[in-house]
């Protein structure tokens, strides 16, 4: 659980940097395009550029609440693994007395 817990969190890292390099890059355009030439394909290349952008960083965010998720569970899991362990070392002992 811990190794899907890091590749979630590598791929969540991977994607959130894409989602900021892609703002950068719909913003350079957008500045150095003139607002004449941003119509017919380029202005849908940009707008196809911004929904992308948008969906790079829903996913991101996606993948962060997932990560949260997984990273109480695998804590929870831990926490069980532990009581589990106590209550066996008491039933050991308890056993060994009788």
């Amino acid at each position: 659980m811990n190794k899907i817990l890091e590749r979630n969190t590598f791929i969540e890292e991977a994607v959130s940097q894409s989602a900021s390099e892609m703002l950068l890059i719909n913003t350079v355009l957008k500045q150095e395009i003139p607002k004449v030439f941003q119509t017919g394909d380029v202005g849908q290349a940009l707008q196809q550029s911004d929904a992308l952008e948008g969906k790079l960083t829903q996913t991101a965010q996606n993948l962060a609440q997932i990560n949260q998720t997984l990273s109480e569970e695998v804590k929870h899991r831990a926490d069980l693994e532990q009581e589990l362990a106590a209550t066996k070392a008491a039933l050991e002992q308890a056993q060994s007395k009788s």
